[in-house]
């Protein structure tokens, strides 16, 4: 669903908890760096997540942004809505994460769009996968462990 944008966005509202955001200003807390849509690996004995730079096939890797955004969970039956506990819970987000940094009760880091007023801050600080991923359909999935990366952590 797309923000309602006749909702208010609040000044500073990134610095409420998540739970007090609205729709519109809990999607302008994304700062579009495409790090969630990359395939993640989980060792079955130690539970370590590996990032990967293998994106999600409806990841637009030049705008870091998805090109099926209102029907990626239809199109995409594992992709998951991000939800306050899911940022808090889960290390799959990846440590730069807004969601994750604010369910946390940590700031956004300078960088971030909302505190920089610059879109392209997010790649300029080398936290977007602008120019840095390959579609996960053009790997075999036996070769993924061949992409894992470790420009996330």
């Amino acid at each position: 669903m797309m923000p309602d944008t006749t909702l208010p966005l609040r000044g500073q509202f990134w610095t409420l908890p998540l739970s007090d955001l609205n729709v519109r200003e809990w999607e302008a807390l994304c700062d579009n760096c495409g790090r969630c849509c990359l395939v993640k690996l989980e060792d079955e004995d130690s539970g370590e997540l590996a990032f990967t730079n293998l994106a999600c096939r409806f990841l637009d890797s030049k705008q870091c942004q998805c090109r099926v955004y209102e029907e990626r969970f239809k199109r995409v039956p594992d992709c998951i809505r991000v939800t306050e506990s899911i940022a808090r819970d889960t290390n799959w987000l990846p440590p730069t994460c807004a969601y994750r940094l604010r369910a946390k009760g940590k700031l956004l880091p300078a960088w971030h769009p909302l505190l920089s007023n610059n879109a392209d801050s997010v790649r300029q600080a080398g936290i977007s996968v602008a120019g840095r991923v390959v579609s996960e359909q053009l790997v075999r999935e036996d070769d993924w462990e061949e992409h894992i990366v470790h420009w996330i952590d």
